[in-house]
């Protein structure tokens, strides 16, 4: 059975304090969750702070995105060996708003999961359609296309750590949700995806989290569907009582 997973993408938000004290807040919360996998992936600023408030918690500390370079002439990129000194497990790479607002393709975002899984961290690969693709029926098609090209060369072994986060971009911010039948048939045909390129058994293995206006009030309808194994939680992520209700919904 995969473990389910819920992850908090701030995105943009809060100051120094108020990221701490969220972290504090989560981690107080989730001490006595054994039955999934807690994190919050929080600005490059505010990483060590939020890190150092969860240390010796069951919550993980996660970034937004990263450089695929080591080191080097690269003003105001962020390398996966900074992150991991400073106690990240996890990255977001291929976020909706990484592709369709910062300009990302499915090249830059191959190299950066390569980067990530070579300096032993976990990719939190996004991959989701607009609202005019679904319309057209294309939202496999561009699931298939993001999943093949950000993940070419990588092998079985490491896509086995890999962890997926279906994200229809229609749903991110909107209040618009997926209903829990659209979400799970895409998330079967995503592990259908995976199967074709890795086989069964890697693809029994990857959890495929939703992301898309998962809230308290939704989140037990879409995580008991056999194939949603968690979420990447957005604008829910930012109260820790919202959050938490999210991840209680969580327990089978």
């Amino acid at each position: 059975m995969r473990r389910p997973f819920i992850a908090g993408n701030w995105k943009m938000n809060l100051n120094r304090a108020e990221a701490v004290a969220l972290a504090q807040a989560v981690a107080e919360e989730a001490k006595n969750v054994d039955y999934a996998d807690v994190a919050v992936c929080v600005p490059f600023v505010y990483v060590d702070a939020v890190a150092q408030a969860v240390k010796g918690t069951n919550v993980g500390v996660g970034a937004q995105d990263c450089y695929f370079e080591k080191n080097g002439a690269f003003t105001g990129e962020i390398s996966v060996e900074m992150l991991k000194d400073l106690g990240c497990q996890y990255v977001i790479l291929g976020h909706s708003e990484r592709r369709h607002v910062i300009g990302e393709d499915n090249e830059l975002t191959c190299k950066k999961v390569k980067a990530v899984l070579s300096g032993g961290l976990i990719p939190i690969l996004c991959v989701g359609e607009m609202l005019a693709q679904r319309e057209a029926g294309e939202t496999d098609d561009v699931n298939a296309e993001q999943f093949y090209g950000s993940l070419a060369g990588v092998s079985a072994e490491d896509m086995k750590k890999v962890v997926i986060a279906y994200e229809p971009v229609w749903a991110i911010g909107t209040g618009k949700v997926a209903t829990p039948e659209q979400a799970e048939e895409t998330h079967a045909n995503l592990r259908k995806i995976i199967a074709v390129r890795y086989g069964q058994d890697v693809a029994d293995a990857v959890r495929i989290q939703y992301g898309g206006s998962m809230k308290p009030d939704n989140a037990k309808e879409l995580l008991d569907q056999p194939n949603i194994d968690g979420g990447l939680i957005g604008g829910a992520a930012l109260k820790a009582a919202s959050f938490m209700g999210i991840v209680t919904a969580a327990k089978k």
